[in-house]
């Protein structure tokens, strides 16, 4: 095989995983993200973060990415099961996540250089994660100290997200993953079971999510863009 073909070869991968991965979102959005644990939804849950790693693995994504994709996918399995040990190792998974897209956001944005020159904007995000003292962690019960130091890594992983050089669309996906663990708080733990909002709750939640996984991918997750905006 020639470099030319291999780079041809490598390119269709990655397309044809991320068209597996946005079907299979798309899919969980309309038929299970609202319903009950079965094997089918874990299945396909499992698909569109593991197709979009598998793209980024494909191509020679940054591999803080493509090692966030992948942690994403095992939280997506863990939470796709019901009870307290799944819901731990699916924000342990998705923790580790906000870890690594917060060691990658400051190596291309060079520190917080960004949240201190749109000082509104990262006030906001501090009040944000300051509030959740008050709606969430009294709500929380034996999961207070993991909620709060994951709500403090995904309000970190904003801070540093707000000066990517040149890259909207993976500031959008930062946030875009930041509203939809915000939902999933809010339907965790304040929200009741029988809610007429839990499957409206649910579409939102899974179209921020996986819209903003592949935004992060798409915007940085290589080194130039999968999309060029002027």
């Amino acid at each position: 095989m020639t470099i030319v073909e291999e780079i041809a070869f490598r390119q269709s991968l990655r397309l044809s995983f991320l068209v597996i991965g946005l079907i299979a979102a798309v899919t969980y959005a309309a038929a299970y993200c609202y319903r009950g644990p079965s094997k089918a939804k874990t299945l396909v849950k499992s698909v569109p973060l593991l197709s979009f790693a598998l793209a980024g693995l494909a191509t020679f994504a940054h591999p803080l990415v493509i090692g966030a994709l992948f942690l994403s996918a095992i939280g997506d399995i863990a939470l796709s099961r019901d009870g307290d040990r799944p819901f731990l190792v699916g924000l342990i998974g998705f923790a580790l996540a906000h870890v690594l897209y917060i060691a990658h956001f400051w190596g291309l944005a060079g520190g917080l250089g960004g949240a201190m020159a749109m000082p509104v904007a990262a006030g906001a995000v501090i009040l944000f994660a300051l509030s959740t003292e008050k709606w969430l962690a009294p709500y929380t019960d034996d999961m207070r100290w993991p909620v709060r130091v994951y709500v403090l890594l995904i309000s970190l992983m904003g801070l540093t997200a707000l000066d990517l050089p040149g890259l909207p669309l993976a500031l959008i996906g930062a946030f875009a993953f930041m509203a939809s663990d915000t939902i999933l708080s809010v339907q965790l733990f304040r929200m009741a079971d029988t809610s007429r909002w839990q499957v409206p709750a649910s579409v939102v939640l899974w179209s921020l999510y996986a819209g903003g996984q592949f935004a992060i991918l798409a915007g940085a997750g290589w080194s130039t863009p999968l999309f060029q905006f002027p």
